[in-house]
Order: structure tokens, then sequence, then C-alpha cells
């Protein structure tokens, strides 16, 4: 069935005409959030009863009991996390500070910062992951940052960019999770996975809303986050060769971001395809949007990437599920 619009050849919006329409919908969605979330408290995850002093006993290789491919996706992992304050202010400059907009930046700010405390503390403890290495890439990524370009494009660019990366994270984090061997770190990435698939389901659903609202300007934001995508972590050194070992293991890859995240998100949730009464202009964008999205395919195919342990569409879960 196709998706009627509900401002075919309407005016365009400003940006705080878009944030301002949508407080409502960002207030149910927050109050939704709250109601489905719950409590859970970093050090309930970490075995303190295994620690060791390290100036009495450095760190050594032999000491992490993780796979290779699992050291370096939970490094990886956290160092995204660390580049926190990075994103808050992105999204605070872009959805404001005021109403129901505020409200939820600051939340997911809070949420989110428990990510880094309960891996960094878990891997110190276990000795998963080379302590010093560690806090030298916390360093170069509070220094360095990775800032966003949304902030600089609208909250329409915003929902979409965080509507694609909150289910990448979540995906990336059950994934590594899975391949650790090690039942007390995957229970920890699946807890932290269980937040980033409430923060998707919110940005979602954000940005279903604001399709409603300016169609033609949607496509456009889809049209620039999607052909322009790239993780967070991006910036960490020697990424490359990091992502491409994660890629290899199935954690995070061309094939995993085509099949569980764009797709599901474009066809089932978005509806793209279905839209009606846009301009010749978002008509032709959706088009590039979905030659992109082929290229994509035709890519991870040559590749031979495979989808991680977490198989299947997952991006219709319940909130709150890993």
């Amino acid at each position: 069935m196709a998706r009627p619009s509900n401002r075919s050849g309407a005016t365009r919006l400003s940006n705080q005409t878009i944030l301002h329409e949508l407080i409502p919908q960002v207030g149910s969605a927050l109050d939704r959030h709250l109601a489905t979330t719950s409590e859970w408290m970093p050090h309930d995850y970490v075995p303190y009863e295994e620690g060791r002093n390290f100036v009495k006993e450095p760190w050594q290789p032999a000491d992490s009991q993780l796979p290779d491919v699992a050291q370096t996706a939970l490094e990886v992992n956290l160092l995204t996390e660390d580049n926190l304050p990075y994103y808050h202010l992105s999204l605070w400059r872009t959805f404001g500070d005021e109403d129901a907009w505020g409200e939820w930046v600051r939340r997911w700010t809070a949420e989110e910062g428990r990510h880094a405390i309960v891996i960094r503390d878990f891997l110190t403890v276990t000795r998963g992951v080379d302590p010093t290495l560690l806090e030298r890439g916390r360093m170069d990524q509070a220094q360095r940052g990775w800032y966003p370009e949304f902030a600089q494009q609208g909250p329409l660019d915003g929902v979409v960019f965080t509507t694609i990366q909150e289910l990448a994270t979540r995906i990336s984090h059950r994934n590594t999770g899975a391949i650790t061997d090690d039942e007390a770190a995957e229970k920890l990435c699946s807890r932290v996975a269980t937040d980033e698939n409430l923060h998707y389901v919110f940005y979602r659903d954000m940005a279903i809303n604001a399709i409603d609202l300016d169609p033609d300007a949607m496509v456009e934001a889809m049209h620039r986050q999607i052909t322009s995508f790239a993780m967070p972590g991006a910036g960490i050194p020697g990424f490359r060769d990091k992502a491409k070992a994660m890629a290899q293991a199935g954690i995070y890859n061309l094939r995993i971001h085509h099949d569980q995240v764009l797709r599901p998100i474009l066809d089932k949730h978005w509806r793209l395809a279905d839209l009606q009464g846009l301009s010749d202009h978002a008509k032709h964008l959706r088009d590039e949007i979905y030659a992109y999205v082929a290229r994509l395919d035709r890519v991870a195919s040559k590749l031979g990437e495979p989808l991680g342990p977490v198989r299947g569409d997952i991006s219709s879960d319940p909130p709150g599920h890993a």
C-alpha cells in the first residue's frame, strides 16, 4: 500500500518549526521510553573478585582470555562510547535544550554514559585488554573527538543518522558479546545493546513523524546520511585494520549494514518506496538512495562478508529487547 503524504506540495518547513511540531511526539516517545527501560548498575556486570594489582602485576597479553577479534571489537566499541561529549554536543545543538527535546537529550546522555563505564571496568578488572592502551585511546578520542556532520545540517538529518547509527551499534554490541566466549562479557554486551535498541526506536519513530511533516526534506536528509554514512569509530587510529577484522568475524560489515539496518529501516519502517506526493527532485533522490543500496549489496556479496551471530530482521523488536 502506498503511503500518502500529509504535506504534498507544501512549503518547506524551517528547522525550528519541525522541532516545535514534533514536541508532542517527542514527549510521548520519552514517556514510553521511561516506562520501558529499567534501571541497571554497571558494577553488577563486573566480576571484581577477579581484579589484581597492576602495579605489582603489570598487564601481559597472556592475561586476556578473550579471542583477539573480541579484544579488538570491545576496544573499538569502548572508544566509540568515549566520544560521548561530542555526541551530546551535536544533539544539544541539533535538537535544543528545551521542552521534551532537551529532556530526551539529557536522558539519552545519562544512559549512554554507563556504557563506557561498564565496558572499561570489565576489561580492566578481567585484564581483557591492555589498560594503558585503553586509557591512551580514551585520551586521544576525547581530545580529537568525532563530531557528526548532522549538527550542521539540521534535525531531519539528525533523526536519520541516529536511527541508522543506533541500530548499527546495537547489532555490533550483540555480535561482539556472542563471539567473546565469555558469559559475563556476553551479558554485559547484551545489556548495552538493550539500551541502544531503546534509543534506536525513539529516533526511528521521530523520523516517521518527520516524514509526515515534510517528506521531501526527509528524503533529502536520507540521501545525505545514507550515502555518506560512516560509523563513529572511523577516526580511531588503526580503525581500517580493526574494522576489517570485525567485518570478517561478522561483528559489523556491509552485509549486516545492508540486510539488517538499511533495508528494514527503509522498507518496513520509513516505507520510502511507498511515499506519495514527492517532488520530482525528491523522487530522483529516492531512486539514487535505492541505487546506492543496491551497489552496497553487490559489494557485500563480492566481499563475501558474513552475517553475524545475530540473524534476521531485528529492527522491529520491542524496545526492551537486546
